[in-house]
């Protein structure tokens, strides 16, 4: 159950991102987006059930940025944030099924030199599906095999009309929809879609009394931070191995925060794996042909140490982190990739990892993306803040977990430097 506590999260912080207005001293205009997308879902695997159009349908609630004393709201150009509903047919009801998506968006400008008719939007949430693999009764869908997934969608829009009240705009992007490797097979959906959407709601005109306040909040800062966290997540081993079963986590990291918006750090992590530390003790496939040695001490080959390089982009309360790490010690990797690498053939598990060059890699690169709430505002630079995190970890692209996270960050040594010129 720990990874449908990330979905709550994910909720949770997207009424955040619609609704919060208090730490402002500027009420931001809202707006709403009814949009239709039309697309094509691509083929998950071999054999995989055929599909007509996909159509989807999405409101998004949301509202413009116009914080001249949030310091993140200048440096992305006033930003737009809030929370996508949306109903999406795959074009095959029997064998996909249908979505119903609940998304935190942001969506900022791009091109601004050239154009204002331009704007990028990426969301990332939670999706319900209603039609999963089934060895029986669906055995091609190898898409997801859980209800709640995740769901990720990048879009550029371009402005075709624009009015005081109505913005007619062209879409296209890409969608992805995928369980985080909490169970097997996961190849994921991934689509290709164009959408017609019309933004309703007037944007308000900049004040001339804000003009002084925004000056006020372009001074330069830089902080340097320390920041820990706890962690407990979910996967599974393999298609045979497909029980849930958690995975737990501590990661220490420092670095720099600057003009309070972008973090950028570098640590390292600690990670327990009870689906290794069971295989190792049960001595599990694999485990007397190639490892022997691993049954002396279970728990000593269940465990990962890397270290990591992370960047996040702060909103207030809200907080987006990639992180790229490198795996130094996961002993049992190597009998993960030849377990989880397999297929079904004539009724029978044919395992297909082969340990070569592209095993090395993925042994070797980790990856993580996540999404943060923060109990105090990060644009107020407080000594000391808790966070909660939700976020997926993947091995290099592939995914490897799913977990929440709390964590605690303190900060020092905050310099101001010169205004930032405005535009």
């Amino acid at each position: 159950m720990k990874h449908k506590g990330c979905y709550l999260l994910i909720f949770f912080i997207g009424i955040k991102v619609f609704g919060q207005v208090q730490d402002s001293i500027y009420k931001r205009p809202f707006f709403i987006v009814p949009e239709i997308l039309v697309g094509k879902t691509g083929e998950a695997n071999t054999g995989f059930p055929e599909t007509k159009l996909q159509k989807s349908f999405f409101i998004s609630l949301g509202r413009h940025n116009k914080m001249y004393d949030q310091q993140w709201a200048i440096l992305l150009g006033y930003p737009k944030t809030g929370i996508s509903l949306g109903v999406t047919n795959f074009g095959n009801t029997e064998k996909l099924g249908m979505a119903y998506t609940l998304m935190p968006f942001i969506e900022v400008g791009i091109f601004s030199k050239y154009s204002n008719r331009w704007n990028l939007n990426i969301g990332m949430g939670s999706s319900y599906i209603d039609k999963q693999f089934n060895p029986d009764t669906n055995p091609f869908n190898h898409a997801v095999t859980t209800k709640i997934n995740w769901a990720f969608r990048s879009f550029v829009y371009y402005d075709l009309l624009k009015g005081e009240t109505i913005n007619w705009r062209l879409g296209f992007g890409y969608t992805h929809y995928s369980n985080g490797h909490t169970r097997l097979p996961n190849q994921g959906l991934n689509s290709f879609l164009i959408s017609l959407s019309s933004s309703i709601g007037k944007e308000d005109q900049t004040p001339d009394s804000y003009q002084v306040i925004q000056e006020d909040y372009r001074i330069r800062t830089s902080e340097t931070y320390f920041s820990g966290r706890i962690g407990i997540g979910q996967n599974v081993l393999s298609r045979i191995y497909n029980d849930k079963k958690e995975v737990y986590s501590v990661a220490l990291s420092a670095g720099k925060i600057i003009n309070r918006t972008f973090k950028f750090g570098a640590g390292f992590y600690y990670r327990f794996y009870e689906q290794y530390y069971d295989h190792i003790k049960e001595n599990g496939e694999l485990i007397s042909e190639q490892v022997p040695n691993f049954r002396e001490n279970p728990y000593h080959y269940a465990t990962n140490l890397g270290v990591f390089v992370s960047t996040e982009l702060l909103m207030g309360h809200l907080g987006v982190e990639i992180d790229l790490g490198v795996n130094i010690y996961k002993p049992f990797y190597k009998i993960d990739w030849q377990l989880s690498q397999g297929y079904f053939f004539n009724g029978e598990y044919v395992r297909f990892g082969e340990l070569d060059s592209y095993y090395q890699i993925k042994r070797t690169i980790s990856s993580k993306l996540g999404i943060k709430y923060y109990l105090f505002n990060t644009s107020k630079s407080p000594k000391s803040n808790i966070f909660l995190g939700a976020s997926i970890n993947a091995n290099l692209g592939q995914a490897d977990f799913s977990d929440l996270s709390l964590g605690y960050v303190y900060r020092f040594n905050i310099r101001e430097k010169k205004k930032i010129r405005s535009n």
